[in-house]
């Protein structure tokens, strides 16, 4: 084939896959869009920025065996040093956070999950599927310092669900401001926001701050739950969640390779 020619097909081929990618990623998020419109109107829970422990049976269920969690918690902060910042594991949160500052410990997230993490976290992991629709957990571990910048979540079909681990008794210095609301986390109490909601959270205190990290279903009437679930059913096909799967397993090889030479 005549070189010029054969570079014109494969010019046209790229235009043509980039037409389809182009095409597909408006047809999901119209989709998308369609149904966060859904979420709005047909919530069962209302659609404030914070809600009310209360509303939600099952967070008192999950404070009341806090003790268990972080019994496993302490274990995994001997090392913590050695825990991918998250930004190395999510490529999406990089336009908040780029530093080593905010770390991870991923358990589960939209379909993938960590079977070794869940080994080294039983009761954790247990206590965990008291969550209906839990679509993702993990700790999150603010170093002294650490701000992150007013952000919004990508959908509002998920609720955000912390769980007071390690905070140092500084209100002053440590909170998350959602929307209107400035909170602030206690040890063994579960705070509920929205994240498609504007927030930020900040650790200007001199100790490490940690919360159980959790995003669930948001409670939702027919037909915004079907659409719901399916928009959420699609997540583990987003490039962030494959990249994601596949940095955590890079990293998971060095983490407990290491581990067993400690032994």
């Amino acid at each position: 084939m005549d070189q010029r020619v054969e570079q014109k097909a494969k010019t046209e081929g790229l235009q043509d896959t980039m037409t389809r990618e182009g095409f597909v990623a408006k047809a999901v998020q119209k989709m998308v869009d369609g149904a966060e419109k859904l979420n709005l109107k047909h919530s069962a829970v209302g659609n404030p920025a914070v809600y009310p422990t209360d509303d939600f049976p099952w967070a008192r269920e999950v404070e009341a065996e806090w003790h268990l969690i972080r019994a496993e918690l302490d274990k995994i902060l001997v090392r913590k040093g050695e825990l991918p910042a998250f930004h190395e594991i999510s490529s999406e949160v990089r336009s908040i956070s780029s530093d080593q500052n905010w770390k991870t410990f991923f358990l589960c997230g939209y379909g993938i999950t960590s079977e070794t993490a869940i080994a080294q976290c039983p009761e954790t992991w247990r206590i965990l599927q008291k969550i209906p629709g839990m679509k993702s957990a993990m700790f999150s571990i603010f170093e002294p310092g650490k701000h992150l910048p007013p952000h919004r979540g990508p959908y509002n079909g998920v609720l955000r669900f912390h769980l007071g681990l390690v905070v140092p008794d500084q209100p002053d210095k440590i909170g998350i401001r959602v929307d209107k609301e400035v909170c602030h986390w206690k040890e063994g109490e579960a705070l509920i926001f929205d994240d498609a909601y504007e927030h930020e959270a900040w650790n200007h205190s001199d100790s490490v701050r940690v919360v159980l990290f959790v995003d669930f279903e948001k409670p939702l009437n027919f037909p915004a739950n079907l659409t719901n679930k399916a928009v959420l059913n699609l997540a583990m096909f987003t490039p962030f969640i494959r990249e994601g799967y596949k940095a955590h397993k890079a990293w998971e090889k060095i983490f407990y390779g290491a581990g067993q030479k400690h032994r």
